[in-house]
């Protein structure tokens, strides 16, 4: 995935959150896309930056990077 296309899914899941969640969601996008994000070359700063988002989330999803080595995404 390219930044663009890594924007987007951040920016989906990140509107579509239930009111309270949207923190969640973002770390939960960096705990999805973490393989992505890495092989994109991309720093979750300029994802976040392409989503429209406030440079700050860039930590947010720095920190769902680091949870994916320990945690499963369940559906």
């Amino acid at each position: 995935m390219n930044v663009n296309e890594l924007s987007e899914k951040l920016r989906e899941m990140y509107r579509g959150a239930s009111q309270g969640d949207a923190v969640v969601m973002v770390h939960l996008f960096g705990i999805k896309y973490a393989n992505e994000i890495r092989e994109s070359g991309a720093s979750p700063k300029e994802i976040v930056l392409a989503a429209g988002m406030s440079e700050s989330y860039g930590v947010e999803v720095n920190k769902g990077i680091n949870l994916a080595k320990f945690v499963q995404v369940r559906t």
